[in-house]
């Protein structure tokens, strides 16, 4: 009796789950119901999935409202309805329309007006699928209107919102949040009746006794709706069913392609290339997914046609189909990779393909897809109210001021000393946290499907301009739904910039080489040596100071040992302990044999028993427990939280455990065994996805040996990586560049090179205008360099403010004009008031005015730098104001391992980090005098007394100590040395001094330049 039901999901108004509310009818003897979430669908697909658990009977509709006003309900007759229904929604979703109080005609779908909105839009004729709704709160008004007469179209509409009077309160606190206004302040208008609560069948007849033609209307309405989703194991995929437009088609057209694969791929043939082409292509056709290869194959052959980078990751990596189609460029059979972590006959979902493009051309390519394909969509997923920002938005709505809000929200409290506002923002964040707040976008998930996607539910339309389906990854996968990843990442715009670079900076005879020629690359001795050297700055995926670590401790030189490095650097491998038995079964030889269980070292050879990759979870549950590859699979997907069926996740465990007891393991190791699946399987890679990253770690280090500063360019131009700017400008000085400042007649809005002159590009330059860039640029191109700062001034309209930007940073440095006397000329030159933005007719007579003699020091020019670029092109170690009391450097830490040394160091990056016991250490990398880099560790006690108070120079008390091979400083002490006072704004005779006297006592090395 109940056709106006929400969920959390009516955004900022409702309060519980769908789960819930299914629960909340088994309790209230309720065996059918109407989904209506307030303009949303998100909640459906899950509601009609669950209800078979509760014996309910799910139906699905929609509450069309504007703002919180209803203007009537529709549900649908069936699963026709319910696309029609989404239709309607999604037009009105995507235009920003407001919904009219007359619904339009629907052929498979009921319209219910609530009985006040009848009244008020005097509505007197009714179509046959259109009824007026009552609630208990009606029945007092119903005997006195006319509507009493028209007792065929009258029907039970008592919504539920509500639970009890907690949920009332956190619904008034939603409210609030929605309208960004106190509580106090939140009208009644905006909030739902108190009594739309569910109540048992028995009380909701009773109170309609008088009136059993409206209770009759309502189950008539009810027993004609039905609503069909599948969800069983034996379910359809949903995607588009073939690519061709019919099954053999298909098939023809993916064996004509591997065949052409082979000529590509191995042109010299293989052992065994033909057996697993057979072994794959029988398994794809016999699980319907040559259709989804295809559609990726489709995808990267676009992307080639217009000169496109990516890289195809995930699973299908694991697949020499997916090699032979050049969706991806790792070799299986090389890699020995494991087939079945990528398709069994116990996988109803296809296999996992995530496809890389550059950040620039990924839009384009999703357009390309939507152009492409019929049905597409973008996959949503909901952000959701944090235990944070639940607090901060509380605390607004209760109006407590900003500094009890940033106390709460950070945890620094006695509970015992709240005052009772305060204790309330805590009871209901608690209640609010984890409820959707608005829907946003998967990170790269695409719908390609056979039905119309509002078969499923409505859509968005958020500013990327492309339709967003209002439901998540797993109820899509759930219902048949697999999505297409289709990401975005800057690593690959460096490798597609670097060689542009290099085509017109390598003029004299460049040397043609592929980018793709990855067999070449991992060959390559000067590539393997920066990989064993850890000089792998800029490089994808491996220049963090975490994986340069890795890599020295595992003195990794060879491609097969970053794959392995690429995995083991996840949180999976490290949490399970496993990371360091790694590295001492790969440094000791014997030891695997003495510790690895037989069985173990069997499954996993090449990895010294120890679980790398997520294939070996799926290879220890099928070889060391016995679990068929289907619960092997489950096992997998369930340790990685992406499995919702806990019940059937728990079963396999409970098999894994029974399994091993009869195989008669030890009890402490098949505990072992367990944990060590447990805590690592939901962090670890596919071997193939490692292998992905690993392909794409040696292109950029090939660009890194080879074109070095061509590519630290790029790296530059495209957003840097794991650190700041400064640093890959620093590294490309210590590759042998010449860093120059933005000059107006050498830079652009990026960085530029010539030969080995890098110019900083004017997007460094924070606060000039990108409009007065595109004007001097535009300037430049059609009428040629500016010869002084009078011709500049003749020819681009620019401010006072912002010509001193350019002169201060020295753009103009080719006039040979001090900067000061630039500077007092552009004021005099420049009328603040008056500002002519068009160009002038005749070049117009300048007055030569007498200006004082000024001088720039270097110091000065340092500051000016810091300020504007953010970082200064000399050696920061130029800038303190007592010279460091000694040079070591990182050449000295050998001979000081075990020892204690005194080293000054410029901060890189530092991460904060705590120990199992949750006390706070921290590791920072550094930059010694030299320009060479060192790491240091302060562990808790050291961390308690000492913190980094952000950038700038240290110096370090502490003892070089060596883990496998890898020096680092355990600090002992620590203290941030002073700069110089800035000489802009100090005494300029004093600061003068002081530069002087720097220059008369040079210390070893400080002149050795870094960013």
């Amino acid at each position: 009796m109940y056709i106006n039901c929400h969920t959390y999901y009516s955004l900022r108004f409702g309060t519980f789950s769908e789960k819930v509310l299914l629960q909340l009818a088994q309790d209230n003897q309720v065996t059918q119901l109407v989904l209506t979430d307030i303009n949303n669908t998100s909640a459906g697909l899950n509601f009609v999935r669950l209800a078979p658990e509760y014996g309910i009977k799910p139906l699905l509709g929609i509450d069309f409202r504007n703002g919180v006003n209803q203007q009537f309900i529709g549900i649908a007759k069936n699963n026709e309805g319910y696309l029609e229904l989404n239709n309607f929604l999604s037009e009105d979703l995507h235009e920003e329309k407001v919904f009219a109080p007359i619904a339009p005609k629907f052929e498979n779908a009921y319209i219910v007006y609530p009985f006040e909105q009848v009244l008020q839009n005097n509505q007197k004729v009714f179509a046959p699928h259109e009824f007026i709704g009552i609630s208990i709160a009606n029945l007092r008004k119903l005997p006195f209107s006319r509507l009493s007469k028209l007792k065929d179209k009258l029907v039970v509409q008592q919504p539920v919102t509500f639970r009890n009077k907690t949920d009332f309160n956190a619904h008034r606190l939603l409210r609030a949040i929605a309208n960004n206004i106190l509580l106090s302040k939140l009208e009644k208008t905006e909030e739902s009746d108190e009594e739309n609560k569910m109540f048992p069948i028995e009380n909701l007849t009773a109170a309609f006794s008088e009136y059993p033609f409206i209770l009759e209307n309502t189950e008539r309405l009810m027993s004609s709706c039905s609503i069909h989703f599948d969800f069983s194991k034996e379910r359809k995929p949903q995607n588009l069913q073939t690519y061709c437009g019919t099954r053999e088609e298909d098939e023809e057209m993916i064996e004509r392609l591997c065949h052409q694969g082979l000529a590509y791929r191995y042109p010299d043939g293989g052992v065994g290339i033909m057996e697993r082409l057979e072994k794959e292509m029988k398994l794809i056709k016999r699980m319907g997914f040559v259709s989804y290869f295809l559609i990726n194959w489709d995808i990267v052959t676009h992307a080639r046609e217009q000169g496109f980078f990516y890289v195809g990751r995930g699973s299908g990596a694991n697949s020499i189909v997916a090699y032979l189609l050049r969706i991806t460029d790792v070799d299986p059979i090389d890699l020995d990779l494991y087939f079945e972590r990528f398709i069994n006959l116990y996988r109803a979902n296809p296999p996992d393909f995530d496809i890389d493009f550059s950040h620039r051309d990924r839009p384009i390519m999703t357009q390309y897809i939507f152009d492409r394909f019929e049905h597409v969509a973008l996959l949503g997923t909901y952000v959701t109210f944090k235990d944070k920002g639940v607090i901060r938005e509380l605390g607004k709505v209760f109006g407590l001021p900003k500094s009890e809000i940033d106390s709460l929200s950070e945890g620094q409290y006695d509970f015992s000393k709240l005052d009772e506002i305060a204790l309330l923002v805590l009871k209901y964040g608690r209640l609010i946290k984890g409820m959707p707040n608005y829907l946003s976008i998967h990170a790269g998930g695409i719908l390609i499907s056979e039905k119309p996607l509002h078969w499923f539910s409505a859509t968005n339309l958020p500013p990327k301009g492309f339709p967003t389906t209002q439901y998540d990854m797993v109820i899509a996968e759930d219902v048949g739904l697999f999505k297409f990843d289709i990401l975005g990442q800057r690593g690959l715009s460096k490798i597609k910039e670097s060689l542009e670079i290099i085509a017109y900076n390598q003029f004299k005879g460049a040397v043609t080489f592929d980018i793709h020629d990855v067999k070449r690359f991992i060959k390559d001795p000067i590539i393997n040596n920066l990989v064993k050297t850890a000089q792998c700055m800029g490089c994808f995926y491996v220049e963090s100071p975490a994986m340069r670590m890795l890599l020295k401790k595992l003195e990794v030189d060879n491609y097969l040992g970053l794959v392995a490095a690429s995995s083991i650097i996840r949180p999976g491998v490290s949490k399970s302990g496993m990371m360091r038995e790694y590295i001492l079964r790969h440094r000791n030889a014997g030891r695997a044999e003495k510790l690895a269980h037989p069985v173990m070292l069997n499954i996993m050879p090449d990895t010294y028993g120890v679980m790398v990759y997520q294939e070996d979870v799926i290879k220890v549950a099928h070889l060391f427990a016995d679990l068929d590859l289907g619960e092997a699979d489950v096992l997998r997907r369930g340790m990685s939280g992406k499995f919702r069926s806990r019940a059937e996740f728990q079963k396999v465990k409970e098999k894994f455990f029974e399994n091993c007891r009869k195989k008669g393991y030890d009890e402490r190791l098949i505990s072992e065994i367990w944990n060590q699946i447990a805590s690592f399987a939901g962090y670890a890679f596919a071997k193939g996805h490692s292998a992905s990253y690993a392909v794409e770690s040696y292109q950029t280090l090939f660009l890194r040996a080879y074109y070095p500063l061509e590519y630290m360019v790029a790296v530059l131009n495209n957003g840097g990586g794991f650190y700041r700017a400064e640093f890959y400008v620093h590294e490309a000085r210590m590759l042998g560049a010449t860093i120059h400042p933005p000059c107006i007649n050498k830079s652009f809005t990026q960085n530029v090179i010539y030969e080995k002159d890098i110019f900083l590009g004017f997007g460094y330059l924070h606060e000039l205008e990108n409009r007065v860039a595109e004007r001097i640029l535009k300037e430049r191109v059609e009428n040629g360099n500016f010869s002084s700062l009078e011709s500049f001034l003749d020819r681009v309209f620019i401010t006072v403010d912002q010509i001193s930007i350019l002169i201060r940073i020295d753009a103009f440095r080719f006039t040979g004009v001090n900067k000061h006397k630039l500077l007092w000329k552009a004021h005099l030159f420049l009328n603040k008031n008056v500002k002519v933005d068009h160009p002038k007719l005749f070049p117009p007579k300048h007055q030569n005015f007498k200006i004082p003699q000024l001088h720039t020091t270097d110091l000065e020019m340092a500051f000016t730098q810091l300020e504007l670029l953010g970082f200064c092109l000399c050696s920061p170690f130029a800038l303190l104001a007592e010279a460091p009391k000694n040079t070591r450097c990182v050449d000295d830490l050998p001979r000081f391992l075990n020892h204690h040394i005194d080293i000054y160091g410029y901060l890189v990056t530092v991460k904060h980090t705590s120990t199992s016991k949750g006390k706070r250490m921290h590791f920072a990398t550094m930059i010694d005098q030299q320009g060479k880099v060192f790491d240091t560790v302060l562990f808790p006690p050291v961390a308690a007394q000492y913190s980094f108070r952000g950038k700038g120079i240290y110096r370090f008390y502490g003892k070089v100590v060596s883990e496998f091979g890898f020096l680092s400083i355990e600090v002992i002490k620590m203290q941030k040395q002073d700069y110089v006072p800035d000489p802009r704004y100090a005494d300029m005779k004093t600061s003068t001094k002081v530069f002087n006297a720097k220059k008369q006592h040079p210390r070893k090395n400080e002149t050795q330049s870094m960013g």
